[in-house]
Protein backbone atom coordinates (compact mmCIF):
# COMPACT_ATOMS: atom_id res chain seq x y z
CA UNK A 1 0.00 0.00 0.00
CA UNK A 2 3.06 2.30 0.03
CA UNK A 3 2.01 3.77 -3.34
CA UNK A 4 -1.07 5.25 -1.65
CA UNK A 5 1.07 7.48 0.60
CA UNK A 6 0.37 11.11 -0.26
CA UNK A 7 1.74 14.51 0.73
CA UNK A 8 -1.45 15.65 2.46
CA UNK A 9 -1.20 12.77 4.94
CA UNK A 10 2.52 13.38 5.38
CA UNK A 11 1.88 17.06 6.02
CA UNK A 12 -0.61 16.20 8.77
CA UNK A 13 1.96 13.81 10.24
CA UNK A 14 4.60 16.60 10.36
CA UNK A 15 2.22 18.96 12.16
CA UNK A 16 1.11 16.24 14.58
CA UNK A 17 4.72 15.32 15.36
CA UNK A 18 5.46 18.95 16.20
CA UNK A 19 2.28 19.60 18.17
CA UNK A 20 2.26 16.33 20.10
CA UNK A 21 -1.53 15.98 20.12
CA UNK A 22 -4.46 15.76 17.71
CA UNK A 23 -6.40 18.75 19.01
CA UNK A 24 -3.54 21.22 18.57
CA UNK A 25 -2.78 19.78 15.13
CA UNK A 26 -6.40 20.23 14.08
CA UNK A 27 -6.40 23.80 15.34
CA UNK A 28 -3.20 24.75 13.52
CA UNK A 29 -4.25 23.12 10.26
CA UNK A 30 -7.87 24.28 10.53
CA UNK A 31 -9.15 20.73 10.23
CA UNK A 32 -11.48 18.80 12.47
CA UNK A 33 -10.12 16.30 14.98
CA UNK A 34 -11.47 13.27 13.12
CA UNK A 35 -9.84 14.33 9.83
CA UNK A 36 -6.44 14.60 11.49
CA UNK A 37 -6.85 11.18 13.11
CA UNK A 38 -8.00 9.63 9.82
CA UNK A 39 -5.11 11.04 7.81
CA UNK A 40 -2.55 9.76 10.30
CA UNK A 41 -4.21 6.33 10.20
CA UNK A 42 -4.13 6.40 6.39
CA UNK A 43 -0.42 7.19 6.39
CA UNK A 44 0.36 4.43 8.89
CA UNK A 45 -1.67 1.98 6.80
CA UNK A 46 0.23 3.00 3.66
CA UNK A 47 3.55 2.50 5.45
CA UNK A 48 2.43 -0.67 7.16
CA UNK A 49 3.80 0.50 10.51
CA UNK A 50 2.76 2.74 13.40
CA UNK A 51 4.72 5.98 13.81
CA UNK A 52 3.20 7.27 17.06
CA UNK A 53 2.81 5.97 20.57
CA UNK A 54 -0.65 7.01 21.78
CA UNK A 55 -0.91 8.28 25.34
CA UNK A 56 -3.68 9.99 27.30
CA UNK A 57 -1.61 13.17 27.19
CA UNK A 58 -1.08 13.06 23.44
CA UNK A 59 1.17 11.60 20.75
CA UNK A 60 4.84 10.64 20.95
CA UNK A 61 6.94 9.59 17.98
CA UNK A 62 8.34 6.08 18.14
CA UNK A 63 11.71 5.20 16.60
CA UNK A 64 10.21 4.73 13.11
CA UNK A 65 8.33 8.01 13.45
CA UNK A 66 11.53 9.88 14.41
CA UNK A 67 13.26 8.63 11.26
CA UNK A 68 10.21 9.38 9.12
CA UNK A 69 9.99 12.94 10.46
CA UNK A 70 13.50 13.72 9.23
CA UNK A 71 12.56 12.59 5.72
CA UNK A 72 9.18 14.34 5.86
CA UNK A 73 10.79 17.64 6.85
CA UNK A 74 13.05 17.42 3.80
CA UNK A 75 9.94 16.93 1.66
CA UNK A 76 8.37 19.94 3.42
CA UNK A 77 11.46 22.04 2.66
CA UNK A 78 11.26 21.05 -1.00
CA UNK A 79 7.57 21.98 -1.18
CA UNK A 80 8.31 25.36 0.43
CA UNK A 81 11.12 25.95 -2.08
CA UNK A 82 8.80 25.15 -5.01
CA UNK A 83 6.16 27.55 -3.68
CA UNK A 84 8.64 30.35 -3.11
CA UNK A 85 10.31 29.88 -6.51
CA UNK A 86 6.93 30.41 -8.14
CA UNK A 87 6.24 33.63 -6.23
CA UNK A 88 6.93 37.12 -7.54
CA UNK A 89 9.85 39.31 -6.47
CA UNK A 90 8.06 42.57 -7.34
CA UNK A 91 7.26 44.31 -4.03
CA UNK A 92 3.93 45.72 -5.23
CA UNK A 93 2.80 42.27 -6.38
CA UNK A 94 3.99 40.33 -3.32
CA UNK A 95 1.16 38.39 -1.70
CA UNK A 96 0.90 36.07 1.24
CA UNK A 97 1.52 36.16 4.96
CA UNK A 98 4.72 36.46 6.96
CA UNK A 99 4.61 35.47 10.62
CA UNK A 100 7.08 37.44 12.74
CA UNK A 101 7.72 36.30 16.31
CA UNK A 102 9.30 38.52 18.94
CA UNK A 103 8.99 39.71 22.52
CA UNK A 104 5.97 41.62 23.76
CA UNK A 105 7.72 44.89 24.57
CA UNK A 106 9.47 45.52 21.28
CA UNK A 107 6.46 44.22 19.33
CA UNK A 108 3.91 46.48 21.01
CA UNK A 109 6.02 49.54 21.78
CA UNK A 110 8.23 49.68 18.71
CA UNK A 111 7.46 47.48 15.73
CA UNK A 112 3.65 47.56 15.51
CA UNK A 113 3.46 51.30 14.83
CA UNK A 114 6.08 51.09 12.08
CA UNK A 115 4.57 48.44 9.81
CA UNK A 116 2.55 51.01 7.90
CA UNK A 117 5.79 51.72 6.02
CA UNK A 118 5.91 48.14 4.75
CA UNK A 119 2.24 48.34 3.83
CA UNK A 120 2.95 51.26 1.51
CA UNK A 121 5.62 49.36 -0.44
CA UNK A 122 4.02 45.90 -0.35
CA UNK A 123 0.26 46.49 0.03
CA UNK A 124 -0.74 42.86 -0.61
CA UNK A 125 1.63 41.42 1.95
CA UNK A 126 0.25 40.60 5.41
CA UNK A 127 2.35 40.49 8.57
CA UNK A 128 1.31 38.46 11.61
CA UNK A 129 3.13 39.82 14.66
CA UNK A 130 3.28 37.11 17.32
CA UNK A 131 4.33 37.69 20.93
CA UNK A 132 4.64 34.95 23.51
CA UNK A 133 6.37 34.25 26.83
CA UNK A 134 6.68 30.63 25.73
CA UNK A 135 9.25 28.89 23.57
CA UNK A 136 8.96 29.56 19.83
CA UNK A 137 10.39 26.78 17.68
CA UNK A 138 11.43 28.50 14.48
CA UNK A 139 12.56 25.29 12.82
CA UNK A 140 9.09 23.88 13.46
CA UNK A 141 7.56 26.61 11.27
CA UNK A 142 5.85 28.37 14.17
CA UNK A 143 7.25 31.62 12.73
CA UNK A 144 8.90 32.70 9.50
CA UNK A 145 11.08 35.35 11.13
CA UNK A 146 12.23 35.78 14.71
CA UNK A 147 13.48 39.05 16.22
CA UNK A 148 15.36 38.33 19.43
CA UNK A 149 17.53 40.05 22.04
CA UNK A 150 20.10 37.26 21.81
CA UNK A 151 21.83 35.17 19.18
CA UNK A 152 19.65 32.06 19.24
CA UNK A 153 20.46 28.45 18.45
CA UNK A 154 18.33 26.35 16.12
CA UNK A 155 18.84 23.90 13.23
CA UNK A 156 19.17 25.62 9.87
CA UNK A 157 18.86 29.11 11.36
CA UNK A 158 20.38 32.14 9.62
CA UNK A 159 21.06 34.96 12.11
CA UNK A 160 21.96 38.61 11.57
CA UNK A 161 22.61 41.25 14.21
CA UNK A 162 20.66 44.31 13.09
CA UNK A 163 20.67 46.58 16.10
CA UNK A 164 21.64 47.38 19.66
CA UNK A 165 19.67 49.48 22.15
CA UNK A 166 20.29 50.99 25.56
CA UNK A 167 18.33 50.41 28.75
CA UNK A 168 18.11 52.78 31.69
CA UNK A 169 16.40 53.23 35.04
CA UNK A 170 13.14 55.19 35.31
CA UNK A 171 10.77 56.20 38.08
CA UNK A 172 7.76 58.46 38.57
CA UNK A 173 7.99 61.92 40.09
CA UNK A 174 5.77 60.69 42.89
CA UNK A 175 8.16 57.86 43.75
CA UNK A 176 11.16 60.22 43.68
CA UNK A 177 9.32 62.73 45.87
CA UNK A 178 8.78 59.97 48.45
CA UNK A 179 12.08 58.12 48.32
CA UNK A 180 14.41 60.69 46.77
CA UNK A 181 16.59 60.57 43.66
CA UNK A 182 19.53 58.20 44.26
CA UNK A 183 22.85 60.02 44.09
CA UNK A 184 24.79 56.99 42.88
CA UNK A 185 24.75 53.24 42.32
CA UNK A 186 25.42 52.53 46.00
CA UNK A 187 22.10 54.11 47.00
CA UNK A 188 20.05 51.81 44.74
CA UNK A 189 20.11 49.14 47.44
CA UNK A 190 17.73 51.19 49.58
CA UNK A 191 15.18 51.69 46.77
CA UNK A 192 12.25 49.64 45.50
CA UNK A 193 12.15 48.14 42.01
CA UNK A 194 9.74 46.79 39.42
CA UNK A 195 10.89 43.69 37.54
CA UNK A 196 10.04 40.41 35.82
CA UNK A 197 8.61 37.31 37.53
CA UNK A 198 11.73 35.22 37.95
CA UNK A 199 10.25 31.76 37.42
CA UNK A 200 8.43 32.88 34.24
CA UNK A 201 11.53 34.28 32.51
CA UNK A 202 12.13 32.22 29.37
CA UNK A 203 15.41 33.79 28.22
CA UNK A 204 18.34 35.12 30.19
CA UNK A 205 18.61 38.26 28.04
CA UNK A 206 15.72 39.92 29.93
CA UNK A 207 17.41 39.49 33.29
CA UNK A 208 18.81 42.95 32.58
CA UNK A 209 18.18 44.44 36.01
CA UNK A 210 20.97 42.17 37.30
CA UNK A 211 23.37 44.20 35.13
CA UNK A 212 22.70 47.22 37.35
CA UNK A 213 22.05 45.81 40.83
CA UNK A 214 22.65 42.28 42.12
CA UNK A 215 19.89 41.93 44.72
CA UNK A 216 17.18 44.54 44.15
CA UNK A 217 14.23 44.92 46.50
CA UNK A 218 11.31 44.23 44.17
CA UNK A 219 7.92 45.69 45.03
CA UNK A 220 6.10 44.58 41.89
CA UNK A 221 6.63 41.69 39.46
CA UNK A 222 5.15 41.19 35.99
CA UNK A 223 6.06 39.18 32.91
CA UNK A 224 4.90 42.18 30.83
CA UNK A 225 7.26 45.06 30.06
CA UNK A 226 4.26 47.31 29.46
CA UNK A 227 2.81 46.45 32.87
CA UNK A 228 6.18 47.14 34.48
CA UNK A 229 6.40 50.56 32.84
CA UNK A 230 2.90 51.47 33.99
CA UNK A 231 3.56 50.18 37.51
CA UNK A 232 6.67 52.37 37.74
CA UNK A 233 4.70 55.35 36.36
CA UNK A 234 2.18 54.71 39.15
CA UNK A 235 4.90 55.05 41.77
CA UNK A 236 5.56 51.41 42.71
CA UNK A 237 9.30 51.56 42.16
CA UNK A 238 12.21 52.06 39.79
CA UNK A 239 12.16 50.07 36.55
CA UNK A 240 14.83 49.23 33.98
CA UNK A 241 13.46 49.80 30.49
CA UNK A 242 14.74 49.87 26.89
CA UNK A 243 14.91 53.28 25.26
CA UNK A 244 12.07 52.35 22.89
CA UNK A 245 9.75 51.73 25.86
CA UNK A 246 10.05 55.24 27.28
CA UNK A 247 9.60 57.35 24.15
CA UNK A 248 6.74 59.81 24.68
CA UNK A 249 6.43 58.99 28.40
CA UNK A 250 6.92 62.18 30.44
CA UNK A 251 5.56 60.28 33.45
CA UNK A 252 8.82 58.28 33.60
CA UNK A 253 11.91 60.20 34.75
CA UNK A 254 15.44 58.95 34.05
CA UNK A 255 17.36 57.79 37.14
CA UNK A 256 21.19 57.90 37.06
CA UNK A 257 21.18 58.04 33.24
CA UNK A 258 24.96 58.47 32.98
CA UNK A 259 25.94 55.45 35.09
CA UNK A 260 23.03 53.01 35.47
CA UNK A 261 22.74 51.71 31.90
CA UNK A 262 23.16 48.49 29.98
CA UNK A 263 22.58 47.32 26.38
CA UNK A 264 21.05 44.47 24.41
CA UNK A 265 21.48 43.37 20.82
CA UNK A 266 18.70 42.80 18.30
CA UNK A 267 18.97 39.74 16.06
CA UNK A 268 16.97 38.91 12.95
CA UNK A 269 16.61 35.17 12.42
CA UNK A 270 15.13 33.12 9.57
CA UNK A 271 15.14 29.45 8.66
CA UNK A 272 17.52 28.66 5.79
CA UNK A 273 14.62 27.22 3.76
CA UNK A 274 13.00 30.67 3.63
CA UNK A 275 15.93 33.07 3.46
CA UNK A 276 15.58 33.75 -0.28
CA UNK A 277 11.76 33.77 -0.45
CA UNK A 278 10.64 37.17 -1.83
CA UNK A 279 7.99 37.77 0.85
CA UNK A 280 10.48 36.92 3.62
CA UNK A 281 13.20 39.07 2.07
CA UNK A 282 10.77 41.99 1.81
CA UNK A 283 9.93 41.87 5.53
CA UNK A 284 13.56 41.21 6.45
CA UNK A 285 14.74 44.22 4.46
CA UNK A 286 12.07 46.39 6.06
CA UNK A 287 13.19 45.32 9.54
CA UNK A 288 16.87 45.90 8.74
CA UNK A 289 16.19 49.38 7.40
CA UNK A 290 13.89 50.23 10.32
CA UNK A 291 16.53 49.40 12.90
CA UNK A 292 19.54 50.74 11.02
CA UNK A 293 17.93 54.10 10.32
CA UNK A 294 17.08 54.62 13.99
CA UNK A 295 20.04 55.98 16.02
CA UNK A 296 18.44 54.72 19.24
CA UNK A 297 18.71 51.19 17.84
CA UNK A 298 22.34 51.57 16.79
CA UNK A 299 24.17 52.04 20.08
CA UNK A 300 27.81 51.22 19.29
CA UNK A 301 26.72 50.21 15.79
CA UNK A 302 30.12 49.08 14.47
CA UNK A 303 30.37 45.37 13.90
CA UNK A 304 26.75 44.57 13.01
CA UNK A 305 27.07 41.32 11.19
CA UNK A 306 25.51 38.50 9.22
CA UNK A 307 26.05 35.09 10.78
CA UNK A 308 24.88 32.23 8.53
CA UNK A 309 25.37 29.16 10.69
CA UNK A 310 23.57 25.86 11.18
CA UNK A 311 22.30 25.52 14.74
CA UNK A 312 21.34 22.52 16.83
CA UNK A 313 18.78 23.64 19.42
CA UNK A 314 15.54 25.57 19.73
CA UNK A 315 14.76 29.27 19.89
CA UNK A 316 12.95 30.87 22.78
CA UNK A 317 11.16 34.18 23.22
CA UNK A 318 9.82 35.55 26.34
Amino acid sequence: MFDTLNWDDLRVFVHAARAGNLSQTAKRMRLDHSTVSRRIAQMEAALGVAVFERHRTGLKLNEVGERLLRHAERVESAVIAIREEASTSDAEDLTGTVRLATMEGIASLYLAQRFSGLRRTAPRLTVELVTSPQTVYVHKREADLFVSFFRPPGPGLISERIGKFQLGLYASQGYLDTYGMPAGLRELGSHWFVSYIEDLIQVDSVRWLADIIEEPRVAFHSNSMIAQANAAAGGLGIVLLPSFATAGRPDLIAVLPDVATTTREVWLNVHSDLQFAPRIRAVGSFLRNTFRQDPAMQVGASGLDHVPELRTADCKIG
